[in-house]
């Protein structure tokens, strides 16, 4: 049976197969839609380093096979074949993405899924229908990524811009168009016959070659045309012969040239040849500007140069590629998403409207754009109960108006959970900022001998999104019959899973980092599918 999931949620590969050879489907429609549906290969910085790793429509696999675009089957849009232990270790992320080809917006589509399936056996599905966004034009559906072992995310962000903004968000370049160089057969879409581990195939035609598209070729540069006797020909190209290193410092005279400093090219008199706007005596090499020459051992041209530096040359302008504007491109704010869009790992950036405030950390903002009122909120009983008991109080700031504010928190981790009638439990430590819109409600954990007689949390229910920070990269644990947290640690956890306190006095010296006070544990208990956040930080 397939495990289900929902937006925001993970889970370890092998825990829903032991196999690597995936089945990944996308069912997504719409009156009046089209879509094109892609696979993007990201590096550590989930970035699109790679061209080869966009596997689309007019490139359908890997260089290495180990993404293939499998086409339309089995009641999927599209289907891929993905061989986990083959996917280049440069290779840190699949996303698997829809967008919208021509007008029309994410809202309108009807309900759809991306699932895996091995072994022909499908382990997992993650639903999603156009509720869920509003004026988006692409989704970034589902993602494998590579932390440690191979997990799976149910991503359903919403983003702004079709195919052409989703290849700029990865740091891909969109291309120009060109025209055709000549007539060309309509283009055939790839198919395959699923293979073994997939789910029963329909009909289809026997499978065709996954080459992609050859690349054009690149026309072969014309020969250099003869002198013509009695002609002095002009400067000469890159030389045809073998060329002939000169050491740094020294110089060399092929014999029967004529005296160093003195060049003639063929057909040309006998003698001294001064180049046209050339200096007397110094030769011009091909592609240097006249009369400039860097001495043997002088360093070469940089790119981009007009000739060699030395001897008091002017540098050429920097060139186009490498300005300020450039450079820093891969730092520039993210596209608008939904309400709450992570910048970064360590930024997020709440878009404001009058009628929906925010609450966040007092001093987490780090800049805004528009027209924003900041003001301090007590925590009320919140502040009073637990801040006095536990350490678990929070100083809001309630953030109102028209525009964006970026938060931030030391540079912590942040991640935005978005709650669709659901609950979620928190440590206060761990919350940067939420939507008003969500009921809190403080809750004690019972526990004997603690202070105050338990340990307390904040717990989330509702629609809109709880942003929570983490020390470093959390780690997801689902819950077992014996799943035991370090209470400084625990960051959040699912609302379906009971938790208890206990303490450990035989752990306190050698299992927990804290040796100053008695050891408080969280005990988790649940139906599979619940889950606990844990950091590599004791708050």
């Amino acid at each position: 049976m397939a495990r289900e999931f929902q937006r925001g949620h993970k889970a370890k590969i092998s825990d829903l197969t032991a196999g690597t050879d995936l089945y990944v489907g996308v069912q997504i429609s719409g009156p009046g839609l089209t879509f094109d549906i892609s696979c993007f290969g990201l590096d550590a910085d989930e970035r699109l380093s790679d061209d080869r790793y966009f596997i689309f429509f007019n490139q359908p696999k890997s260089p290495e096979d180990s993404i293939q675009l499998l086409g339309a089957q089995s009641g999927d849009t599209e289907s891929f074949r993905v061989t986990l232990d083959q996917i280049p270790s440069q290779i840190q992320k699949l996303s698997f993405t829809a967008t919208i080809d021509g007008a029309g917006q994410m809202s309108q589509i009807a309900p759809g899924y991306l699932r895996i399936v091995a072994g022909g056996e499908e382990v997992a599905r993650y639903s999603f229908d156009g509720s869920e966004f509003s004026t988006e034009r692409a989704v970034m559906v589902g993602d494998l990524y590579l932390k440690d072992v191979w997990r799976f995310a149910a991503v359903g962000q919403g983003f702004d811009g079709g195919l052409d903004a989703l290849l700029k968000n990865f740091g891909g370049e969109v291309a120009d168009e060109e025209p055709e160089a000549a007539p060309q057969q309509p283009a055939v879409p790839v198919q395959s016959q699923a293979p073994a581990f997939a789910p029963p195939p329909q009909a289809t035609a026997p499978a065709p070659s996954f080459g992609a598209p050859p690349a054009p070729a690149q026309a072969a540069p014309a020969p250099a045309a003869a002198p013509v006797a009695g002609t002095t020909p002009p400067a000469p190209a890159a030389p045809t012969s073998p060329q002939t290193f000169t050491p740094p410092g020294q110089t060399f005279t092929p014999p029967g040239a004529p005296p160093a400093g003195q060049y003639a090219p063929p057909g040309a008199p006998a003698g001294q040849f001064t180049p046209p706007g050339a200096v007397a005596g110094q030769f011009t090499p091909p592609g240097a500007v006249a009369g400039q020459f860097a001495p043997p051992g002088a360093p070469g041209a940089f790119p981009g140069q007009a000739q060699p530096f030395g001897g008091g040359t002017q540098l050429a302008p920097v060139p186009p590629e490498a300005n300020v504007r450039v450079v820093l491109t891969k730092y520039a704010e993210a596209p608008v998403g939904d309400r709450w869009t992570e910048q970064n790992t360590n930024l997020v950036r709440a878009t404001l409207t009058k009628d929906a405030p925010i609450l966040a950390k007092q001093g987490s903002m780090v800049a805004y754009q528009g027209d924003i009122d900041f003001a301090h909120k007590g925590s009320g009983l919140l502040g009073k109960l637990t801040g006095a008991l536990t350490g678990q109080g929070m100083s809001l700031m309630r953030c109102t108006g028209n525009g964006e504010v970026f938060l931030a928190d030391e540079a912590s981790r942040v991640f935005v959970i978005r709650l669709q009638g659901e609950q979620i439990y928190t440590s206060a430590q761990g919350v940067l900022a939420f939507d008003e819109s969500l009921e809190t409600e403080v809750r004690r954990i019972e526990g004997a001998g603690l202070p105050g007689g338990g340990f307390f949390s904040m717990l989330f229910s509702g629609t809109g999104a709880v942003v929570v920070k983490t020390r470093g990269v959390p780690v997801v644990l689902p819950v077992g019959a014996a799943t035991y947290v370090d209470g400084n640690a625990v960051i959040a956890w699912s609302a379906g899973a009971q938790a208890v306190t206990t303490t450990s006095l035989r752990l306190r010296r050698s299992g927990y980092a804290r040796q100053t006070t008695e050891a408080v544990n969280l005990q988790f208990r649940g139906a599979p599918g619940n889950f606990v956040v844990v950091q590599p930080f004791e708050v």
